[in-house]
């Protein structure tokens, strides 16, 4: 196994570093105020990026995208990931929704959404949060879909439901089972239209002071057709996981490139910058923050790259999934942290990309499952592997 970037991958992946770092960070002041101004700048983006073939790159050629194989746009994906605004100007922001529909929907329902998602015509949004309860445990979630004839009757309360109010539709996580029925079969993925009737987005949830469209929505006798159910019925937990796992590395290997960024420009600045006679650079405590930095982002990038491997093998590599959630997470948060603490005070403040940066990464530690979860189960079937006899050898699966 060699973790070089394949020679094959360097001209496409160098091609997108130079699309991030000449058009989309510069932007990123004008595209964070989400007005008018920045939409027509996306759009301008978007243009550019498929005029130029960087366009929906790790999205099947099938589907209209470019086609690159998972490992391959794993190490594209890293560069992408300096911006927060990498996907949406690229067109991977719907690449776990477009996989999740190709590998799952009807005819109808890819007629509908698969192809105009796939080229951001439209945008998808996806609902598992829920407010009250505990949804590092999604068994316990309340949401329910009655079938009343030939109609689905969705009742419940959502939130976190990323860009729901500006999405074509939400595909929703319910309760379609009776009870009595195993937890992990009783629950369905049902594609919601947000123009249905009830469906109502009572806010935009705010996260740590950033504008996400993180919406709490309320589905008040929602009304759809039988036909939008996603996939086999009481299957909604397979579904989930199929699109959790890749996703996963696809958000670990953004915060490498979010590190990465953080990472140049802190040393940048320690050359920039002097004090006490004599440059930030020469100061011990500061060569400690780059070597910190320097061996948690290498480990970082170790492990992803290491899960990317199994996947790509065929392996569902829950066990390396785990780890890099938590580690990566960790990672991203400490190295713009050093950062921030590099520039003093103008690191908190909007002067810099930095400030807006740690907001993210901390939320990191909790999207797609906290922590503790990943801990959690991550232990335990390492655990098992001993319970039953055998060691758990390293890399050597």
């Amino acid at each position: 196994m060699s973790f070089e970037v394949p020679e094959s991958v360097r001209p496409i992946r160098d091609a997108v570093h130079a699309f991030m770092t000449e058009r989309v960070e510069p932007a990123e002041p004008v595209l964070r105020r989400g007005d008018e101004e920045a939409r027509a700048l996306l759009a301008d983006l978007q243009r550019q990026a498929k005029r130029e073939g960087l366009w929906a790159l790790g999205h099947p050629k099938e589907l209209g995208g470019g086609g690159l194989p998972f490992l391959d746009y794993v190490y594209v994906n890293e560069v992408q990931g300096r911006s927060e605004f990498g996907q949406l100007a690229l067109g991977t922001f719907t690449l776990q929704d477009s996989l999740m529909l190709h590998r799952h929907a009807s005819p109808a329902q890819r007629e509908r959404y698969l192809k105009p998602l796939v080229q951001a015509e439209i945008y998808p949004s996806f609902a598992m949060t829920e407010p009250g309860i505990s949804s590092s445990d999604p068994t316990q979630l309340t949401t329910t879909a009655t079938l009343e004839g030939d109609e689905w009757v969705i009742r419940g309360r959502k939130w976190f439901t990323t860009l729901a109010d500006r999405a074509a539709y939400t595909t929703v996580m319910c309760r379609t089972e009776p009870e009595g029925t195993p937890p992990h079969l009783a629950f369905s993925m049902i594609l919601v239209p947000t123009d249905t009737p009830g469906y109502t987005i009572v806010r935009d949830t705010p996260v740590l002071g950033l504008d996400g469209g993180h919406c709490e929505v309320i589905y008040d006798e929602v009304r759809v057709p039988a036909e939008n159910l996603l996939g086999p019925r009481g299957h909604g937990f397979v579904i989930a996981q199929e699109r959790l796992g890749p996703g996963r590395i696809f958000h670990c290997m953004r915060w490498l490139g979010q590190a990465q960024r953080a990472f140049d420009l802190m040393c940048a600045r320690l050359h920039e910058r002097s004090a006490f006679g004599g440059p930030l650079a020469d100061k011990q405590l500061m060569q400690q923050h780059v070597f910190d930095s320097y061996a948690e982002i290498q480990a970082a990038r170790m492990l992803t790259l290491h899960a990317a491997h199994r996947i790509d093998a065929g392996d569902q590599a829950r066990v390396e999934i785990g780890a890099i959630k938590v580690v990566g997470a960790r990672m991203l948060h400490n190295v713009i942290d050093r950062a921030i603490q590099v520039y003093g005070a103008e690191g908190l403040t909007g002067d810099t990309p930095l400030e807006h940066m740690y907001r993210h990464a901390r939320a990191a530690r909790i999207y797609d499952g906290p922590d503790e979860v990943h801990i959690t189960t991550t232990a335990r079937r390492i655990l098992k592997e001993y319970a039953r006899g055998r060691n758990w050898e390293f890399g050597l699966r």
